[in-house]
């Protein structure tokens, strides 16, 4: 039995359940200590995904000590902190879930590097992901760049039962000292939207649970269709659990194949969904240039629009273009951190395309603006949309939102619930928007809505023009 301590660092991997670094912690024997490094690419986080992240920290802190254990707070560089937590405590090991992004890939690299040459058992444990990206390959040894094959590939592979919460976790003799994650102000850049954000919000294991659990009772019979209609709650909303590591997939999968089991005609589809999450760290993990640059090459002179200040920009992202359908998605997502799939798509095809502008600042005022931000789903769903990426939608496809709006929207009761102009009773949701935002943005409810900043039509014809001179 091994006595030393075992470090485990916690990211993006926020519950008891399921968690195979811990529980490979746990197992190696002796004291485990958790540790938070506030390090550079935690402070880089968006505003609303850090703060989202603070809430699951503290849930996950509370948590651990029902079991006699803690979260240690340290800030600084990751190689400088854990070396001294390893002096402090005579820790022989640190272990963590795995993360694919590249840049938690370069510092995971370098810090796992330096402990095995202290002499350190330094280990990265699966469980972000239920398939490796290295493990999913073409007949002819490569990696997919279309879905439905990456789907085909893997949707009767045997996915490992979720391991059980464990009941007790051995503590040190002695605490190392901990920075206050309070002092860490991870919600600061909200400034005013802080107080309106948090009344959207949940965190933690026990609600990813019971979302996952109530959605497989009463929703998932009706996913293939209603996850479409905007105005229902028709989703799972578990994505900020997801990228969170609140709930692992595994656990999500297993639970909705059950349900598929027992005749949920709509729990595939929902189970499709969760794969192309997994498809997206596929291609993140193979082809790490998609989160900074387009996938395809030939999209690299593409004349994109390219000022983040651009009045169009700014009226895109004050949901102020005069168009009912974007500017409900783009005032949701300011006020609850979250927006529908389907306004995502229609929101980002209206930037790329009616006002031809590049698909980056779109992907970085998600970032900011999105409690359940994940690298590689946000750089995909942009791509996909812009036309850039792998596995897009055509590029000459451009989303007309008066349609979408018809379609998906019928009697406006979304719009209706984010757009405050114009009604004499506007709804909280719709009013909590001008509490969100800054003020010098200098907005209220009782002005005029705008008229639209292009003419969809004109907006269309335009990109397809552009499109044209181009050879793809």
């Amino acid at each position: 039995m091994i006595n030393t301590a075992t470090i485990y660092w916690i990211r993006r991997d926020l519950r008891l359940g399921d968690n195979p670094a811990l529980v490979e912690a746990i197992n190696r024997g002796g004291p485990v200590i958790p540790v938070v490094i506030n390090d550079d690419i935690q402070r880089g986080l968006g505003a609303a995904s850090a703060y989202r992240m603070s809430m699951g920290f503290e849930v996950m802190d509370k948590t651990l000590r029902a079991l006699g254990s803690r979260i240690i707070y340290r800030s600084g560089d990751p190689v400088d902190v854990l070396r001294e937590l390893v002096r402090e405590t005579g820790a022989g090991a640190v272990y963590w879930s795995r993360l694919y992004d590249p840049e938690s890939v370069a510092r995971d690299t370098k810090v796992k590097a330096t402990l095995q040459a202290d002499g350190i058992d330094a280990k990265s444990v699966s469980g972000h992901l239920m398939f490796e990206p290295w493990t999913v390959e073409t007949k002819a040894g490569g990696f997919f760049r279309v879905y439905t094959p990456f789907w085909r590939a893997v949707s009767g592979r045997d996915v490992a039962t979720p391991l059980p919460a464990p009941t007790k976790i051995p503590s040190p003799e002695m605490w190392p000292q901990s920075e206050h994650l309070s002092d860490w102000k991870m919600g600061a850049r909200l400034r005013c939207g802080q107080s309106v954000l948090s009344q959207y919000l949940s965190a933690g294991e026990g609600v990813a649970q019971d979302i996952l659990f109530q959605f497989m009772e009463t929703g998932v019979d009706r996913y293939a269709t209603g996850r479409d209609l905007m105005g229902v709650n028709g989703t799972s909303r578990l994505s900020q659990f997801l990228t969170l590591g609140e709930i692992s997939p595994r656990q999500v999968w297993h639970v909705a194949r059950q349900a598929m089991m027992q005749g949920a005609a709509d729990a595939e589809a929902f189970i499709k969904q969760l794969v192309w999450r997994e498809f997206g760290y596929h291609l993140m993990y193979h082809t790490p240039h998609i989160t900074t640059g387009n996938w395809s090459e030939k999209w690299d002179h593409f004349p994109w629009q390219e000022d983040e200040d651009h009045p169009h920009v700014l009226a895109w992202k004050q949901g102020r273009t005069g168009i009912p359908l974007i500017d409900a998605a783009m005032r949701e997502i300011y006020v609850t951190g979250y927006m529908h799939n389907r306004g995502r798509m229609n929101v980002g095809s209206y930037l790329t395309k009616h006002l031809l502008t590049h698909w980056r600042i779109g992907q970085k005022w998600f970032e900011e603006c999105l409690v359940d931000w994940d690298p590689a789903l946000n750089a995909l769903g942009w791509q996909w949309v812009a036309g850039s990426g792998p596995d897009a939608t055509p590029y000459f496809r451009v989303f007309n939102p008066e349609t979408q709006a018809k379609k998906f929207d019928d009697g406006g009761a979304y719009r209706n619930a984010w757009i405050a102009e114009g009604q004499r009773n506007a709804p909280k949701t719709a009013l909590d928007f001008y509490e969100a935002i800054p003020q010098a943005w200098n907005l209220r409810p009782d002005m005029r809505y705008p008229d639209p900043i292009v003419d969809l039509s004109t907006g269309r014809n335009r990109a397809l023009e552009s499109y044209k001179a181009r050879t793809f």
